[in-house]
């Protein structure tokens, strides 16, 4: 089978992760006219342009531009309440079947590319994991244009072979559940279809869903996540934008924190109460979030960081307001693979609650050496975002405003981790 089909890479506007429509809504409900720039940063040192042609690149943006939700799409996102009863308003679902995707930038510097997405924040939102689904892609079939046909079918023979022993691991396993988390940086569209189909086959009970909505509804999965780091990103820079020096740095940080936070409890309650805390540093969330986070949400995100250090300060903090850690939920989803999650699982079973998001060694893992690339909001209002993130590896933003953050957050992170992933 051919792994990467002939034609266009995005075939409809759902494939992409869940959570752009859960933030979607409440960004389309509060804070739609925000004016922001979603920028390409590739911390890998793979030079893109010399592998991906601009004008494959071009034609690929410019037929997603095309795309429309249909009436089946919109039907599918209507019915959505595994969270909650009607998850997605009418009001929001109207706005998403008359949406297009802003136009964007495109600019070869050197053996790399500049590209950034401007506009409303309630529509150019959508386009960062298909961009970043695009470029890799067209990444792979660039490498595979160079093999001969034995060559690429030892490529695909790989994959399979890896994903095979992958589920004869998880299978010895059966307390651990998982996710996929993988659409952002995989191989290929027809590869991430194939493999959630086999986990969905093979790992019926620990496989609790994926975050690809196309999927999702393809496979009869529940679709998974909750919310990025964007939305504090955002909501920080604009707070900041704002300020009129009545407040300090670190109460306009944690009080835009803050309004995240009580903004997504009000719109889905219990159903979607995960927390990504790393966005400014986990110590910092951990020191600043209401103490009602504690008691009423779910649990937390581990996205960054180390997973172990992580869980052992989340357990602190639930014990700190009086909450049974056995009782929540940490999700990891930094740079898993099966050893790891096993590791993981081991230490805190029957200590905290846990499960894994897996996302690049689950859908590109076939040999070839993964690229590290996102997309993330780089300005609101015209203002720097900036994100600290548990690794100072993945901290992003003007490096002034970065400085700012972390005095504001008393951030002391100093054990950077290469971005492989």
């Amino acid at each position: 089978m051919n792994w990467m089909h002939e034609g266009p890479i995005i075939k409809s506007l759902l494939d992409t992760d869940f959570y752009k429509f859960t933030m979607g809504q409440l960004v389309f409900r509060q804070y739609r006219d925000i004016e922001v720039v979603f920028s390409l940063t590739n911390r890998s040192k793979a030079p893109l342009a010399s592998f991906i042609r601009e004008d494959d690149l071009r034609r690929e943006l410019d037929h997603a531009r095309e795309l429309r939700f249909n009436n089946n799409e919109l039907h599918y996102l209507r019915g959505t309440n595994e969270y909650g009863d009607r998850m997605f308003r009418e009001d929001f679902l109207l706005f998403l079947r008359d949406m297009e995707l802003p136009p964007y930038h495109l600019e070869r510097i050197g053996d790399d590319y500049q590209l950034e997405f401007s506009g409303e924040w309630s529509k150019a939102m959508y386009w960062e994991i298909m961009a970043l689904s695009i470029i890799n892609e067209l990444y792979y079939r660039a490498q595979l244009e160079k093999m001969s046909r034995f060559e690429r079918d030892a490529v695909y023979a790989a994959g399979i072979a890896r994903l095979m022993e992958k589920i004869k691991i998880l299978c010895q396993h059966p307390d651990i559940t998982l996710s996929d988390f993988g659409t952002r940086r995989r191989f290929s569209s027809a590869w991430h279809d194939y493999l959630v189909g086999v986990l969905a086959d093979e790992l019926p009970k620990q496989l609790r869903g994926t975050s690809n909505v196309l999927y999702a509804m393809k496979h009869g999965l529940l679709p998974m996540g909750t919310s990025a780091h964007e939305l504090p990103m955002v909501i920080t820079a604009v707070a900041f934008a704002k300020a009129d020096g009545s407040l300090s740095d670190s109460e306009i940080l944690s009080g835009a924190q803050n309004e995240v936070l009580q903004g997504w409890y009000n719109l889905y309650g219990p159903g979607l109460s995960v927390a990504l805390t790393d966005t400014f540093g986990s110590d910092f969330f951990f020191r600043t979030a209401p103490a009602d986070v504690a008691r009423d949400w779910k649990g937390t995100r581990q996205d960054s960081g180390n997973p172990h250090e992580y869980g052992e300060r989340a357990i602190e903090w639930y014990k700190r307001h009086r909450v049974r850690p056995e009782e929540k939920l940490v999700v990891f989803s930094d740079q898993l693979n099966t050893e790891s999650m096993i590791c993981l699982h081991n230490r805190f079973r029957g200590r905290i609650g846990h499960t894994f998001g897996i996302g690049t060694n689950l859908t590109n893992d076939l040999g070839l050496k993964p690229i590290s690339i996102v997309v993330k909001a780089s300005r609101a209002n015209g203002r720097s975002t900036v994100k600290l993130s548990d690794n100072p590896a993945k901290a992003m933003g003007d490096p002034n405003e970065v400085e700012r953050y972390k005095q504001a957050a008393g951030y002391t992170n100093t054990e950077s981790v290469e971005c492989v992933s």
